[in-house]
């Protein structure tokens, strides 16, 4: 039944007994409670861009009714259906002069990479996004129907904050939202010919860029496709990202050095409105089958620049398609006001992976490139993940060892409380 899904990822050929799509939270908690009467397990299904595995048996529960976004400009916070992408989110937001922090995708569902912390291109200039959620609903495995927040089932609530798969299907979230109209951002892209100095000379220029600066780098295989711009089909590039919070002039000021490190092939950086913030990254918005890996880094130098190059750069013959880092730190590393479950406040960047669309290359050499990879990025890896970027070509276990022992502990009893059962399906 994998036609039914409506998934981004089709790596994966689900096959649940039965597709539901309810419009109510009350309609959810009811398919949770005849699920759990019938010993059959639910999975919530948002966007699809997250999966790992397949859906084997039981009931596959899609959010995308679930949609309605409703923003409060007085209360500077928006009310989040679990169906909704961030692109609905920040349409909504933008008239107010407000905005969320959003994922570097807009077609993403909003909800969905809150539960995992919300690493947002603004990121270093705000925190996680999980950090501006107020409250959420959630339909337990129990089918409870609860509002839990910092002084309701605070328990709950901490696992609901970066804890990813939860003891029950949430189904609306109230996030805090900032006073942001545009940003100073968009893509530098480079020849392969540059790879070498651009990308070391971005490892430190990124060490010392300020809170305000957000900034990615990705070594990209192109397809020779229309859906690409014309200048980079077919090609390897290295593709710079930033996102500045700042005006114009401040923003072309700070990311100056970047332009001068060689002449771009393309140049995307200008004022964006935050509706745009998409096309800092431009993510695909196809679905398409792909294989994913994530880690965190503790350092991103020089020689981590020439390690990546090495295994996966414009001299080698592998079927990756992206090899991303990001550049973490500035608030993405403060402290909790609230007991929460993110996990990567400590880490100085993170490593992204993912491999080139061609199922006939998943079974060997996608995990043998991504093998070579991870032992060549070793030296810097500080041995922790962020679960929203955990993927099916990780080791086994790195989704359940993402959180530190306590951490985990305490999600685990969160679980057994509200679930007991282990209704819920992830």
């Amino acid at each position: 039944m994998s036609e039914a899904l409506p998934v981004f990822n089709l790596a994966h050929a689900h096959a649940p007994r039965e597709v539901v799509e309810p419009r109510t939270a009350e309609e959810v908690a009811g398919i949770v409670r005849a699920a759990a009467a019938q010993g059959e397990r639910v999975h919530p299904v948002g966007t699809g861009h997250g999966w790992t595995h397949a859906i084997e048996g039981g009931v596959a529960l899609l959010t995308r009714r679930l949609d309605a976004v409703v923003v409060d400009p007085g209360l500077q916070a928006a009310r989040i259906g679990a169906g909704a992408t961030w692109a609905d989110v920040l349409a909504a937001a933008a008239p107010h002069g407000l905005a969320p922090l959003a994922g570097s995708a807009p077609g993403v569902g909003a909800v969905g990479y809150l539960l995992g912390g919300g690493l947002s291109p603004l990121g270093r200039s705000y925190g996680w996004a999980s950090d501006f959620v107020r409250s959420a609903e959630i339909v337990t495995g129990a089918g409870e129907l609860l509002t839990v927040s910092a002084t309701s089932h605070p328990d709950l609530f901490a696992a609901l904050l970066g804890g990813k798969h939860l003891p029950g299907v949430v189904t609306s979230v109230e996030l805090g939202l900032v006073e942001l109209t545009t940003v100073y951002g968009g893509g530098l892209f480079f020849d392969a010919a540059d790879a070498e100095r651009v990308l070391t000379e971005w490892a430190v220029w990124s060490a010392l860029a300020p809170d305000q600066v957000n900034t990615s780098v990705a070594v990209l295989r192109l397809p020779d496709l229309d859906a690409v711009p014309a200048p980079l089909r077919g090609r390897f590039v290295v593709h710079l990202r930033v996102a500045v919070v700042a005006d114009a002039e401040e923003g072309a000021a700070l990311v100056e050095p970047l332009r001068k490190l060689a002449d771009p092939i393309v140049d995307t950086v200008a004022e964006l409105p935050v509706t745009a913030l998409g096309a800092i990254h431009t993510d695909p918005d196809q679905p398409m089958p792909v294989l994913e890996a994530g880690a965190l880094l503790r350092d991103f130098d020089p020689a981590a620049a020439g390690a990546l190059l090495a295994a996966a750069g414009p001299g080698t013959d592998v079927p990756l398609a992206v090899v991303e880092v990001r550049r973490l730190g500035g608030r993405l590393a403060q402290a909790p006001q609230r007991p929460d479950s993110v996990v990567g406040r400590d880490a100085a960047y993170g490593l992204f992976v993912v491999s080139a669309p061609v199922p006939e290359l998943f079974a060997g050499p996608v995990p043998a490139a991504v093998g070579g990879l991870a032992k060549a990025m070793a030296p810097w890896a500080s041995g922790g993940f962020q679960p929203n970027f955990v993927g099916s070509l990780n080791q086994p276990g790195a989704l359940e060892t993402a959180w530190p022992a306590e951490m985990r502990e305490r999600l685990e009893r969160v679980r057994e409380h509200h679930d007991p059962a282990g209704v819920i399906g992830h």
